[in-house]
Order: structure tokens, then sequence, then C-alpha cells
């Protein structure tokens, strides 16, 4: 099976990495034993990605190796490797985001304990706008049940070994899924219509939203996303964060960062939406990256250091 390796730009926390948005279902994301894999498609070939540390945190190297159960396209690993890449963010240098937090209170420890932690993206910015708009209104933990059930139920699937892999679906194979096949995965009617309606957009050609990258200001990126039915300022500053990685885009909307930002800087004292905006802005561009340290470390439940003993 073809293979190539990576050099990731250092600090790189690889298990770290990419075990923090691996939970869930192993047979459509895993990590384990410091080894990731994740099937996706290229050129509508289902293709499992198997991704191996060799390195250190200061001196990462990563092993990638292929597998399918069709014939591959001969230019499979330039496609391939570019494709890792952005989904782990393997280029970004957090060495200028450490510098920027020295002075923080909060951030400065939290970039310590979470050394070489790079957020990933979602492959295509279509994904990035499904799982927004799932995720409204709703815990993450639900959204995420309903998330892993579509891609089960409507994803291409790949075998390999004793396990069925399932890709995340197409445009054009949620066009095809009834609204109400949708909502049987667990949203809403309003949900399943949204996301029934961007797909037949996207797959028809009347909306190309890769195109979404290449604008230059991310307000004005907002309001153009916005026109979209379904999608509101959060749903936009999500996808901006997570399939654009524009780590600038901060979502004050969402009720989970503000409860962690109360938690790790006002005592728990609640955080209205405009005051969350104004607050991110001390930590200027890297707002978006902020906010999801943050969120890794309320997952790992690494105390504020404002409530650590003092020794």
């Amino acid at each position: 099976m073809p293979g190539f390796s990576l050099s990731p730009r250092s600090p790189y926390d690889f298990a770290l990495s990419s075990a923090i948005f691996s939970k869930g279902d192993p047979q459509i994301r895993c990590s384990k034993n410091n080894l990731f894999r994740q099937v996706m498609e290229i050129e509508k070939i289902p293709v499992l990605f198997e991704v191996e540390s060799k390195g250190t945190t200061d001196t990462p190297q990563l092993r990638c190796t292929l597998f399918s159960d069709r014939g591959l396209p001969r230019d499979i690993t330039a496609i391939a490797r570019d494709r890792i890449a952005s989904l782990l963010n393997i280029a970004d240098d957090l060495r200028p985001f450490y510098r920027a937090m020295e002075h923080d209170e909060v951030m400065a420890p939290l970039t310590r304990d979470l050394r070489g932690l790079k957020s990933p993206s979602t492959p295509t910015v279509f994904e990035a706008l499904i799982d927004s708009i799932i995720e409204q209104q709703i815990s993450l933990a639900v959204a995420h049940t309903i998330q892993h059930r579509l891609i089960r139920k409507t994803g291409a699937r790949l075998r390999h070994g004793d396990l069925v892999y399932f890709c995340y679906p197409t445009p054009e194979i949620l066009t095809g899924v009834p609204v109400e096949s949708l909502r049987a995965c667990g949203m809403t009617f309003r949900k399943a219509e949204y996301i029934h309606d961007l797909s037949r957009s996207i797959s028809s050609g009347e909306l190309d939203v890769e195109k979404y990258r290449e604008y230059p200001d991310t307000d004005q990126l907002i309001a153009e996303m916005i026109r979209v039915r379904g999608i509101g300022r959060w749903s936009a500053e999500l996808t901006i964060l997570r399939g654009i990685h524009r780590l600038d885009a901060f979502p004050a909307d969402d009720v989970g960062t503000r409860r962690i930002i109360a938690k790790y800087y006002h005592k728990n004292e609640r955080m209205p939406a405009a005051e969350a905006r104004v607050f991110a802005g001390r930590w200027g561009k890297w707002k978006g990256l902020a906010a999801y340290y943050l969120e890794i470390a309320d997952r790992l439940g690494i105390e504020p250091a404002s409530l650590k003993p003092e020794r």
C-alpha cells in the first residue's frame, strides 16, 4: 500500500492533538496507541489514512499509510499528503501564539500544560457547515451522536481487515437522502431541511462553499455565510474556525465557550455573548485557538491557575 512521511512543525504533540478529537465511533475516526485512523474520499474512492508518530513533540515525524478496497489513482500520494496535513494542521507554528500568551495569567500555564496541541480542521468546508447545523442549540454529546448516525447511515464505506469504516457523506449523497431519513438520525425537521437544501445547492453548482477560503477578511466572510439558509453568526464562526482554520474566529454565542471562559477567568460568573466577544479581544488574532485551548483544558480537567493551591 502507498505511504509517505511527514515532518510537522515543532512543537507538535501528535498523541494529544489527534486523540482529543477522535472520541466516539472508532469506525469513523480513532486514535489509540499513538496511531490515528480516518477514512476520507479521494477522487470518490474511500481511503483509510493510518498515521503513526515516529518522533517526539520537539522532533515530530509522522508515517502515513493508505489502504483501500478499490484501485487507487496514481496521484494518490500527493493528494493524500495535502489532505492529512490540512486535517491535522501540522504546518501551524505555535510559537508566536505561545509568545502572545506569555502574560496571560490563565493561558500562559495552559500553553505549557498543553504544549504542542494543534487544532484540527474538517477535510471540507461542507463538513464544518453540516456539523455546525447539527450542533445548533443542543449539547455537543448529543450532536456527536447524531453526526455519527448520519455518517454511518449515508457515508461511503470501506472494509479493511475485520472492520467497516465510514466516510463523511458528500453533498451529492445527502442531496439524494430524503428529509425524513435525515430526521431519523435524530435531528429536527428544520435542521434536516437546512442540510438537504445546502447539499442540493452545492451539488447543483449553485453554491461553492470552498470559495469561502478565498475571503481575506473574516467579518466579510461571516456576512457572506449567513446568507445561506440555516447558517447564523454562531454557525458561521464555528465553520470558519473548524473548516477554514481561521484562528481569529471566535464563536462568542456558544454557551459552552462562555461557560469555560467564565470558569477560568470569572470564577464561574455568567458571561453574556457581547461581553465574551469583548473579553476575547485580549487574545488578538489568536482568539479561536485560545478558546480551543480552554476547551481542551476543560475536557482534560486542568484546573484554572487561580484555583490551584499555592506551593
